[in-house]
């Protein structure tokens, strides 16, 4: 394809990228999506191809270019450039390779985000020297590769993408609504939509945090005594009124070496129950609730995600697997925080005292691009 064509096409994956979210995000996905064996990229993709696709073919030019009279923007190849990899595509090489500005190591999206996100909540001003992790990058017949002397840029925001995962994305009142968010979900989700996105595209594009509020925010007036009970809860939550308080949290990273699968801390059920062993007879009863949100630092699977990195040894010349790297290799593969939640915070030593106990050295793959 031509160099205006490519520039178009990413833009438009760019752009497009997040057009299949629901409301609140990736909680969506994990509490509405998946019910239908979704995800927010897969419902994108059709919603790139059948409700775009005419907008898209009718692209013919961008600031740097116009794309030649004999191509037309292909919606899914734009589709494709979007969705995480599943498997050995039939797609061409090329297009193998630009998606891993989609879906790699460190992408377009997530560098995007790290910078705003880190200057907005007043994190850092200049979270990772963005200039020189473009720099150094280009592509080998490998794929994306990264020069040796950029491998400390790209470490570097590794490190501070985690760290806002940990310290905002994971901020325990985020969680603590989250939590009471699955509670309503789990209720009310019949009320709150139709049924199965595909069937009712429609109705799901116009479908947001705002449109969800303002609904749920006159169920407390419906004729029907469920929905009307349901929309007591929902307003509860709209006033801040959560049940759940964090009571201890502790932070598990996952070593190379280590399983994190075979961890007690991959299953919020074995995590709870655990603890109630080990919890003074009178408490053992207590209401409880443990969260345990995951980031991964870099693919540690065997699956088709981690492929798409490499980097360049300026000494021998060879371009090689970025765990060849020391530097890159000391990295951990993940954490999991382990947030313990109750109705009170009467109980905080004798529950920290039980998660303790739990705490000793223990990995799937994410389904879409976080």
């Amino acid at each position: 394809p031509s160099r205006p064509y490519v520039e178009t096409l990413m833009r438009m994956a760019a752009l497009l990228h997040d057009v299949g979210h629901g409301p609140f995000g990736h909680f969506f996905d994990q509490h509405f999506l998946a019910d239908y064996g979704l995800t927010h990229e897969t419902l994108g993709c059709t919603i790139i191809e059948q409700e775009l696709g005419h907008l898209l073919r009718g692209l013919r030019r961008n600031p740097h270019g116009e794309i030649p009279a004999g191509e037309t923007l292909d919606p899914w190849q734009v589709a494709f450039l979007i969705r995480r990899p599943q498997g050995p595509d039939d797609g061409p090489r090329w297009l193998q390779m630009l998606r891993s500005l989609f879906s790699g190591l460190y992408t377009v999206d997530n560098m995007d985000f790290v910078l705003r996100d880190a200057y907005m909540t007043g994190y850092s001003a200049r979270a990772f020297d963005l200039e020189r992790l473009l720099h150094y990058s280009f592509f080998t017949e490998r794929g994306l590769t990264i020069h040796e002397r950029g491998l400390h840029a790209l470490v570097r925001f590794i490190e501070v993408r985690a760290a806002l995962f940990q310290s905002i994305y994971f901020h325990r009142a985020v969680r603590a609504i989250d939590l009471s968010l699955q509670e309503l979900f789990e209720g009310s989700k019949a009320f709150l939509f139709p049924g199965n996105p595909l069937e009712h595209l429609d109705e799901y594009l116009r479908f947001t945090e705002w449109t969800l509020l303002n609904d749920v925010a006159r169920w407390s007036q419906s004729d029907n005594a469920e929905k009307q009970e349901w929309g007591q809860r929902w307003e509860a939550l709209l006033r801040r009124d959560l049940r759940w308080q964090m009571v201890c949290e502790r932070t598990r990273y996952f070593e190379p070496h280590e399983t994190e699968h075979g961890s007690i801390f991959s299953n919020e059920t074995f995590v709870i129950a655990a603890i109630r062993e080990q919890l003074p007879a009178p408490l053992k009863s207590l209401p409880l609730r443990v969260d345990l949100p995951r980031h991964i630092h870099r693919p540690g699977t065997r699956g088709p995600v981690p492929g798409q990195n490499f980097y360049y040894d300026a000494t021998t010349g060879d371009v090689k697997n970025l765990t060849d790297n020391t530097l890159f290799n000391n990295l951990p593969l993940s954490y999991r925080i382990c947030r313990v939640y109750a109705e009170t915070t009467n109980h905080n030593p004798q529950i920290a005292a039980a998660l303790d106990k739990l705490l000793k050295p223990g990995g799937v793959d994410d389904v879409t691009n976080m």
